[in-house]
């Protein structure tokens, strides 16, 4: 799974920048194996920092991590596998 052609939305094009793009597929990369077909990214501001928010339900995954950011973002992103590709999008985009 996640191991196929990868697209972004024009949402993910124009809010979140390409760093953490990148960082999301990279998280989804390491995961272990068995993975569920919707990943969950919630991006917050706390501070000065970039709070990610990684979640799946089946099998249930949760990892935050935290990022030092200068103009930290407030989205949720969904990254749906479809078998074909992969695609990221905001979740006002779904």
């Amino acid at each position: 799974m996640f191991d196929n052609q990868r697209y972004i939305t024009r949402g993910i094009l124009t809010e979140i920048p390409f760093e953490l793009q990148l960082f999301m597929w990279e998280c989804i990369d390491r995961m272990p194996e068995l993975k569920d077909y919707l990943q969950v990214f919630t991006f917050e501001s706390v501070g000065i920092l970039q709070k990610i928010t990684h979640t799946s339900e089946q099998p249930e995954y949760c990892m935050n991590y935290f990022i030092p950011c200068s103009t930290p973002v407030t989205a949720k992103v969904y990254i749906i596998d479809s078998i074909e590709y992969s695609t990221m999008l905001l979740a006002e985009e779904y």
